[in-house]
Formats: structure tokens, C-alpha cells, sequence
């Protein structure tokens, strides 16, 4: 079979796998940097805590900088043994995966990851597409003094990782992705509008997902001046509408993600994730199968990954999450942990 071909065929498959869980059609616009001044409502605290005073909650880990690839990127970093890289995604910063990088740091040196546009790390105008975020996480591994790592995403962050894997391939040891493949051919074809009775206020068997905020991450400035000082609205109606028990992001947490989302530029280079998709496709395209083991959890996301990735990944392990939904590193923990301690040993 030829590569042009297996792609149609995985592009074909992907379609019906994100038309079935109702994955939205994103359009992609230019990025603009808003010159428009926003207020934030006066009725909202924002909590005064620190990426360090953060790390130092989780043990024996530091807060720290590094400036690659013409961008500032932010990471915690703490442990022992090879290096592990965990990027997070939407809606949320390196704090996600608090719950799992203690345990995690027993075995491996456990960098969490700011991708670009998000919480510590820079909002520049530009270079939101993945495969120059991947040379942003190249750069900070190499700045580490180290020449590959084992590399981990979340939502975003897994697609980052996946173009990390198919640009760096020498700078990857193994690669997992969480319920989320990278954008591909068939997500050019779907649907905006949902089928009749399948959209409900929380995932589940009967009303599987469907991410309107694909298109709304496309508007230049509106979201800024509709999410400016009210971005916890949005935060919470999607943590709720993705978890399958509310309270696995505490009050606490989703705090913190809104502080690290509370400022026009940092909705803006959120927004940037999104409007890359078309050249993300595009550059999709052109990566070959991955040449290394794979690891891919799925909680709600399982059928995308399952529909994606077995033509790219000839060494894939496929993992079904139960009882999760899109947040598998707050939802089920100890799961992402036994997992990925049998998988990057």
C-alpha cells in the first residue's frame, strides 16, 4: 500500500470516528495580536499563587525558564532518572498533571511543560502551528543538556507531542499521547451543526462530544472581549461537560487555570492552538509512520485515537480509560501512572 493511499484510507477512517463522537469542523484564520484594551469585571478574585510556590507543593520540584526558538517557555522540573516531558492542553497549564508527577518522578526526571501561548510561557504573535511548537520543546530538551527524552501531551499538548515525534524523531525515546490525535485530512470535511439530539450538557453513551469551541477559538478578538474577566465560564461549562465526576478538578485547580487564563494575550495564544489546524493538516500530511513505541489513552477521545493512529504508529499500544473523560491525568490517575511507568521503562 502507499503512503498517499493509507492516508486517504486513515483520513476516511478518522472522519466517521469524529463524525460519530460529533467533532467539530475548525476553519483556520490569520492571528492577530489585539490592540483592543478589555476590563476585567471587578467581581472576580483571582488567587495569588505562584508556578513556584506551586512546584514547591508537589515536593522536590523547581519553577524555571528557557529561552529556545526565539520564545520564552516556562517548566517545572523535578526527579530522577530519564527525562519525561508532559504537555498539557486548553483550558489549563502544567498544573494538570499534579496529581501524577510525584509518583512519576520516582522513575524519570519529569519536565511539565508551558507549551507557547500558555500560563508561564510567552504569548508571542505568531508560531502556534505544532510542528514550531514542537521545535519549542526540541529546543528546551537540548537547552536540558539532553539529547532525546520520552515525550507525553494532553488535548493540545498530544499534538504537540505527535509533531515533536514525527519532526524529532532522534530526540524521541518513546511518545504518549492522551485522548487526542493530531489534526489530519478528515477533520476538513465535518460538520458544524450536531445531529439532531446527540448534543447534551455532559458527554456520555447517547450525546458524545462536541466541541463548538473549535469555531469560537477562531474568531479574532471576540473571545477576549466576550471571556475577559469571565473565562471560569467557559472553563467550567467544559471541564463539566468532559469529566465524568465534576470534582475531579476541584475548585482549587480551576482557579488556578483561570488565572493563568485571565489576560487577552493568553486567551489570544490559546486561541492560536486553534486557528493553526489548517497548516497543522497541512503539515500532517507529510509525516511519514512514527518510528518509535507509542502509548495512546483514551477516555471520550478513545475513538478518534483508535480511528487515527494505527496507520501511523506500526508500534502502537492502545489503552480504553474506563470510567474517564477527556481529563485522564485528574480523572484517573493512578491509571495514567501504571501506565505510563510500564510504558517508558
Amino acid at each position: 500500500m502507499t503512503h498517499t493511499s493509507s492516508t486517504r484510507r486513515a483520513g476516511a477512517s478518522l472522519r466517521r470516528a469524529l463524525m460519530a463522537g460529533a467533532l467539530a469542523l475548525s476553519f483556520a484564520a490569520p492571528l492577530a495580536v489585539s490592540t483592543t484594551v478589555f476590563a476585567a469585571p471587578a467581581d472576580r478574585v483571582i488567587p495569588a499563587v505562584s508556578d513556584a510556590d506551586l512546584a514547591k507543593r508537589l515536593g522536590d520540584f523547581k519553577s524555571a525558564y528557557a529561552d529556545v526558538n526565539g520564545t520564552r517557555i516556562h517548566y517545572v522540573i523535578g526527579g530522577k532518572g530519564p527525562p519525561l516531558v508532559l504537555m498539557p492542553g486548553w483550558l489549563q497549564t502544567w498544573w494538570e498533571f499534579n496529581k501524577v508527577m510525584p509518583e512519576l518522578s520516582k522513575h524519570y526526571t519529569v519536565i511539565a511543560v508551558d507549551i507557547r501561548g500558555m500560563g508561564g510561557s510567552a504569548k508571542p504573535a505568531g508560531g502556534y502551528d505544532k510542528k514550531t511548537m514542537a521545535g519549542d520543546i526540541y529546543g528546551l530538551i537540548r537547552s536540558l543538556g539532553y539529547e532525546k527524552a520520552n515525550i507525553a501531551g494532553h488535548d493540545i499538548g498530544a499534538m504537540v507531542a505527535y509533531a515533536y515525534a514525527a519532526n524529532y524523531p532522534q530526540g524521541t525515546i518513546k511518545l504518549a499521547l492522551i485522548d487526542t490525535p493530531h489534526p489530519a485530512e478528515g477533520w476538513k470535511g465535518l460538520p458544524m451543526i450536531p445531529p439532531k439530539g446527540s448534543f447534551g450538557a455532559k458527554v456520555d453513551d447517547a450525546h458524545p462530544v462536541w466541541p463548538w469551541w473549535f469555531a469560537l477559538n477562531q474568531v479574532p478578538e471576540l473571545p477576549e472581549e466576550l471571556l475577559l474577566g469571565r473565562y471560569h465560564l467557559i472553563q467550567d461549562w467544559s471541564f463539566n461537560y468532559m469529566l465524568r465526576d465534576n470534582a475531579s478538578i476541584p475548585k482549587a485547580d480551576r482557579e488556578i487555570y483561570f488565572a493563568a487564563y485571565n489576560n487577552a494575550d493568553a486567551i489570544r495564544g490559546g486561541n492560536g492552538w486553534y486557528r493553526s489546524f489548517a497548516q497543522d493538516i497541512d503539515d500532517e500530511a507529510t509525516y511519514g509512520p512514527l518510528k518509535m513505541p507509542v502509548l495512546a489513552l483514551g477516555g471520550i477521545g478513545y475513538p478518534w485515537l483508535q480511528a487515527a493512529l494505527p496507520p501511523k504508529a506500526p508500534d502502537l499500544k492502545l489503552v480504553k480509560v474506563d470510567n474517564s473523560g477527556h481529563f485522564v491525568p485528574e480523572e484517573q490517575p493512578q491509571v495514567l501512572i501504571k501506565e505510563f511507568v510500564a510504558f517508558f521503562r
